[in-house]
């Protein structure tokens, strides 16, 4: 078991001295009488609340942070800079939210027939029958309890986005990290960190729908001795999106014996999913699915995939997004430019795009392509690598 601390970017890592490692172990074995085993569980992100601070890499989808949330109502072109450009909207976004009483966290669960639990491959998703002002706090509380505490909210894009939290369960429960780690659990270390992003849709009959969309990285050891390490990405976790929806469920229906929460996790896991609706044609992705239903898949495929949303217009169906085109540099590399330390010049070199999610004629099915930062169409290897990543999520 690797008892090392682990480093941020680029650091060095050091091995404890044989007399510590004694000194520690002496320690903890005298209090071993006093505490007690608990048993693993695949999700245990609570510990590190009581930890200092976890040393996570900063990275470039990081959201504006604000704390009010209102979603457009449809109406006009609704987009970040133009909210941002009336002061009206801002105080109609304060009017509603303090419309909504102060004991709006609080409020009743809903009912099992409330929630509905959607499916497209292994996109899951949840339809409550509840408006956006008065999930918001709910969801906002949620994600605290559960150890992952909310680092950003956007009122324009309907977004909430949790800090990025260490997974403690997946640290091996022996005789040495029962002991020496009950006393000195910050000298164990995954190498890991989840962050999940939380994204709310307004539906026409006052419903919501809500998508969680997971995020890791992990720590490597690079160089010739493997004397540094480096935070890389890793790939999204279906499973543990799966798990918080069905958490989710749980909560908001009142779930509180073990058994209504496994059945809760049941409505989840077993959700039928619909018929394959996407495939990548030419240059679009045809996606058999009316506009509505399209445009809130490819907002959680961009969530998922890593893009950084600056900015959506609905009525005009685009989704204003940077990338790196981890080809793009042989130098750095992607996740070195996506896990940056505060390095303005490799933020830069993200190139800014258009998505755009229009319907077909009739009605019933959308098209998915990709503009430059002009709206000019781009035909160009990049964009083809954005449409088959939109195309692996839609499908």
């Amino acid at each position: 078991m690797t008892t090392r601390n682990k480093k941020t970017f680029a650091t060095r890592v050091s091995a404890p001295t044989a007399a510590r490692v004694l000194a520690l172990s002496a320690l903890a074995l005298s209090m071993a009488a006093c505490t007690t085993v608990f048993e693993s569980d695949k999700v245990d992100y609570k510990a590190s609340k009581k930890a200092a601070p976890l040393d996570v890499p900063p990275d470039l989808t990081q959201l504006q942070k604000d704390n009010r949330y209102a979603v457009p109502d449809g109406s006009g072109v609704a987009t970040a800079s133009g909210m941002a450009a009336m002061p009206s909207a801002g105080a109609a976004g304060a009017a509603a939210s303090s419309s909504i009483p102060a004991g709006a966290a609080a409020i009743g669960p809903v009912s099992t027939e409330a929630v509905r639990i959607e499916r497209a491959g292994d996109q899951r998703w949840l339809v409550v029958k509840q408006t956006p002002e008065q999930l918001w706090p709910k969801l906002r509380e949620f994600w605290n309890d559960a150890g992952l505490p909310v680092a950003t909210e956007s009122e324009a894009t309907g977004v909430m986005e949790t800090e990025w939290v260490e997974n403690r369960s997946k640290i091996p429960q022996d005789f040495l990290r029962n002991t020496i780690g009950r006393v000195f659990d910050k000298a164990y270390s995954t190498g890991e960190r989840d962050k999940f992003r939380t994204r709310l849709e307004r539906l026409p009959d006052g419903s919501t729908e809500i998508y969680i969309s997971h995020r890791g990285a992990e720590e490597v050891l690079t160089g010739a001795q493997k004397e540094s390490t480096v935070w890389t990405v890793r790939p999204n976790d279906p499973t543990l999106e799966a798990q918080f929806l069905g958490r989710l469920v749980a909560r908001l229906t009142g779930a509180t014996t073990p058994e209504q929460v496994q059945t809760a996790q049941a409505k989840v896991d077993n959700a039928t999913p619909a018929p394959q609706r996407a495939k990548l044609a030419g240059n679009a992705v045809e996606v058999d699915e009316g506009f509505e239903r399209a445009w809130r898949r490819v907002g959680l495929a961009l969530d998922r995939v890593g893009f950084t949303v600056e900015d959506r217009d609905r009525v005009q169906g685009i989704y204003f997004v940077r990338y790196v085109d981890p080809d793009a540099s042989a130098k750095d590399g992607f996740f070195s430019k996506l896990f940056s330390f505060g390095n303005d010049d490799k933020a830069k070199e993200a190139q800014r795009y258009r998505v755009l999610v229009k319907a077909n004629e009739g009605g019933n099915s959308s098209a998915v392509t990709v503009q430059d930062n002009e709206g000019k169409p781009d035909a160009s290897a990049t964009a083809g690598k954005i449409l088959s990543l939109l195309n692996d999520e839609l499908k």
